[in-house]
């Protein structure tokens, strides 16, 4: 499953608008769906459940895009740390989508009253992962530095523990189980379903005495400033994960990570191409026919740079290694100079004359030239 192109699973291109997403998710599952006797295919079935579980976010959409699979790996340098088909409940999913009638899944461990209801609603679940965008000028980008970010967090409730309130004991609408169990009429006929507990949100506990601080929620949100260190090379639209800093998880889950988007300010001289630095430097008409030694600035200072003589507009130079440093990695791009003659649109009396002195002379002997009077 780990290789595979969620936009292939649901049959959409990787264009597609969320409503578009819904409705393909929405046929496919009623196809596929266990209980359809001609068509049901659990493992199917279960694969539309993840690939809409992703797409339909926007955040882990975006991920997704810009790291592929490596984004929901633990190994991944870029993506949801811990995430995996068990944070996944088919059962929210199917309820959003087609309503509570169409439920009686629970995670990917198993379907309807083969699941474990108590377990699915004391899982720990990984906190909100937080996305903030930094902006930053050229040269913060191509040399790194340090920022201070502000974000709201949720974070552990010091007062009740994280738990959302004081003298546990079993929740009175289901008894504990943290499941409704009840019989429905679906698309495909009558069978039982399990719902989550709306009291206890499916832990099967609840509190005699609800906290004060956090509402019983077991979280607060708290302003914090988080000093990051950039490194070197980030270009615009980057990603940069800081994992286990984001909001605090439930019941025990890992924190959620934060991830930083970069927005880089364009260079007036220099432009940028990957790890490539591109640099348009002018030349008069003299220095393009005879040829000169000029001063250039460079990422890493100034440089003199011999042009040869007869250089054209577009001509190019390669300054090996004066590029932008690889992130993650060692080695660094290129810089290219790209040669633009300038011509003079006014001229003195003398300068007229020494241009014309200069057309009296052989400058037409050359092949291109000959190549075009040949057709005349």
């Amino acid at each position: 499953m780990n290789k595979k192109d969620y936009y292939e699973i649901l049959g959409v291109s990787k264009t597609a608008t969320d409503e578009e997403i819904k409705r393909a998710f929405r046929k496919l599952a009623k196809t596929y769906h266990p209980d359809n006797k001609q068509t049901g295919d659990e493992t199917k079935f279960k694969e539309l459940g993840e690939a809409y579980a992703i797409l339909s976010d926007p955040s882990k959409r975006r991920q997704y895009d810009q790291f592929g699979h490596q984004a929901f790996t633990n190994n991944g340098n870029a993506g949801f740390s811990g995430f995996s088909a068990e944070d996944i409940d088919l059962g929210d999913i199917f309820s959003e989508i087609f309503g509570s009638g169409f439920g009686g899944f629970g995670s990917f461990g198993g379907f309807g009253s083969r699941s474990s209801s108590k377990a699915s609603g004391k899982r720990p679940k990984k906190g909100e992962d937080s996305l903030v965008e930094v902006s930053l000028d050229f040269n913060e980008a191509i040399n790194g530095c340090k920022k201070t970010i502000t974000l709201d967090l949720n974070e552990k409730c010091d007062h009740c523990h994280g738990v959302g309130g004081f003298d546990e004991k079993n929740c009175s609408t289901c008894g504990g189980t943290g499941r409704i169990i009840s019989e429905q009429r679906s698309l495909f006929g009558v069978f039982q379903t399990q719902t989550t507990c709306n009291t206890c949100g499916g832990t099967g506990k609840t509190y005699k005495n609800i906290c004060s601080e956090c509402n019983g929620r077991g979280n607060v949100k708290k302003r914090k400033e988080i000093e990051v260190t950039i490194p070197e090379g980030v270009d615009n639209g980057y990603q940069l994960r800081i994992s286990g800093k984001g909001s605090a998880g439930l019941n025990g889950g890992p924190n959620g990570d934060i991830y930083i988007e970069f927005k880089v300010k364009k260079h007036p001289l220099f432009e940028r191409e990957d790890e490539d630095i591109y640099l348009t430097v002018p030349l008069t008409i003299t220095e393009a026919i005879l040829g000169t030694k000029k001063e250039i600035p460079t990422l890493t200072g100034n440089v003199i740079l011999e042009i040869k003589p007869g250089t054209s507009t577009n001509d190019k130079v390669k300054l090996k290694g004066k590029g932008i440093k690889k992130i993650n990695s060692f080695g660094r791009g290129n810089m290219y100079v790209i040669f633009n003659v300038i011509i003079p649109t006014k001229l003195s009396m003398t300068q007229k004359k020494l241009i014309k002195e200069l057309a009296s002379t052989n400058l037409e002997d050359s092949e291109e030239f000959k190549t075009f009077n040949k057709y005349l």
